[in-house]
């Protein structure tokens, strides 16, 4: 028995015990300490939303502003090289210009993908990166993001002007919320975010679109070189 009894010994009892509150385990007698474990469908999560349809006229020159919408993708300028990279043909990273988040500085890069379509294109956001203040580099992982941005031109008899240039665009962002911020309103935070969004798009798409009719004058008046107009300024 002496043998049994050995293997019972009190410094080799481990006891496990696990709850919904946590694991808990005895070693050696000593007082157990609680291992907390949170699910990640019980971290509160928030949802940002903003559209906006942007139209401006365009004055046809010698060559239609149809034409140049149905050029392909490998001909397109990078328009601004101040903030935008082309990585091959179809794909562009973009950097938007830094704004505030509930005091936070936010820088977002994103990676687009350009399909061409009749009298037009589909920008299309493959991955997003933030940058800025460590609490917001932190999040990289706890957040997923969505952009479509249709751009077409009215299909107009060829001598018609001016012509309507569209931009038609959609963003939708996930985010688990930060445990600082767990303590406001998921609905004031929601509110928040997309009022940012918002005034991202209410900013950045005119401006888009200014480059993009200064691009179409350059092209149609026989500019081939493709040359970025931009300078990096919002």
């Amino acid at each position: 028995m002496a043998g049994v009894s050995s293997t019972f010994r009190l410094s080799f009892i481990l006891i496990s015990w696990r709850n919904p509150r946590g694991s808990f385990r005895i070693r050696n007698g000593k007082t157990p300490r609680p291992v907390f474990r949170v699910s990640a469908d019980l971290v509160p999560k928030a949802r940002f939303i903003a559209k906006r349809l942007e139209s401006v006229s365009v004055q046809q020159l010698q060559r239609p502003l149809s034409e140049y919408m149905s050029l392909p993708a490998s001909q397109y300028s990078v328009l601004d090289a101040e903030r935008i990279e082309r990585i091959d043909e179809n794909t562009f990273r973009c950097y938007v210009y830094r704004f505030k988040l509930f005091a936070f500085e936010v820088c977002p890069v994103l990676m687009v993908r350009v399909e061409e379509q009749p009298n037009g294109c589909c920008i299309n956001l493959l991955s997003c990166k933030l940058e800025g203040s460590p609490i917001v580099v932190a999040q990289n992982e706890k957040f997923s993001a969505s952009m479509v941005n249709q751009i077409s031109s009215r299909v107009e008899p060829r001598n018609s002007s001016p012509q309507q240039l569209t931009s038609d665009t959609v963003i939708e962002v996930a985010i688990d919320v930060p445990f600082a911020f767990r303590a406001i309103p998921i609905e004031a935070i929601e509110s928040t975010g997309a009022q940012v969004l918002e005034q991202i798009l209410k900013i950045m798409l005119p401006r888009f679109m200014a480059q993009l009719v200064k691009d179409y004058q350059a092209w149609a008046s026989g500019d081939t070189s493709r040359q970025p107009l931009g300078t990096g300024e919002i």
